[in-house]
């Protein structure tokens, strides 16, 4: 059976996303909500309030696509930025 490695960890499903002035406001199936700064993703930062509503998420629940942006984004990007990536490797 193949398995992605967010289903092998058991990665909390990304529900519904909401925008506020300068973050990403996720919201997980296990109840956490995370904030993210628009700035970590340029081409969200300077999109219109339109283009960033304009989001699809992955039937996995572990995956985001904004098809007017072409960015893609993941829950586990979310919860293990590649800052923290890096310096712990």
């Amino acid at each position: 059976m193949n398995t992605s490695i967010a289903e092998q960890i058991r990665l909390p499903a990304i529900l519904k996303i909401t925008f506020s002035e300068d973050a990403m406001h996720v919201a997980l199936s296990d109840g956490r909500a995370i904030i993210v700064p628009l700035a970590w993703y340029p081409l969200l930062a300077g999109a219109s309030r339109e283009e960033l509503e304009r989001y699809e998420i992955s039937p996995s629940g572990y995956g985001v696509h904004w098809p007017g942006l072409d960015e893609d984004l993941s829950v586990l990007g979310f919860l293990l930025p590649e800052g923290r990536r890096k310096k712990s490797a």
